[in-house]
């Protein structure tokens, strides 16, 4: 399993993760596109802006793998603002992805614009610094 070097691990002061420690034994956890309802609680549509910001400021528009992403995040964009590349392995930490961009500012146009995009305080987050095992 890829391991993301860099990117958030969580929502920094909640407990919104972003990236798992670990691959699991039994098998990558499946992506399933979830349904966003209108009433979602703010703390859940800001944990989901912020994963799709860092999706972006880490990878752009370009193919990503899905690595030691969290299925859960990538779950409640998935089919909407971010892609499988190809057929949908949906069981794969190899699944390729992408963000489209296109989308993702339809429906997340506050990371957009210029100025005003909400600051998610990923410098304050320590969880970039595991060793090899993950640990």
């Amino acid at each position: 399993m890829l391991k993301h070097r860099g990117f958030p691990g969580r929502l920094p002061s909640t407990d919104h993760q972003f990236v798992i420690r670990r691959a699991n034994a039994k098998g990558a956890t499946p992506l399933v596109a979830r349904e966003r309802y209108r009433d979602r609680a703010p703390a859940d549509r800001r944990a989901d802006a912020g994963f799709l910001a860092a999706l972006i400021e880490h990878f752009g528009d370009e193919p990503f793998e899905r690595g030691n992403l969290d299925a859960g995040r990538i779950s409640w964009l998935l089919g909407r603002e971010v892609v499988a590349v190809g057929k949908l392995d949906p069981r794969s930490y190899e699944q390729l992805l992408r963000v489209d961009m296109a989308r993702a500012e339809a429906a997340f146009p506050e990371l957009f614009t210029a100025g005003a995009a909400p600051d998610f305080g990923w410098e304050s987050d320590g969880d970039d610094d595991w060793d090899e095992a993950g640990r």
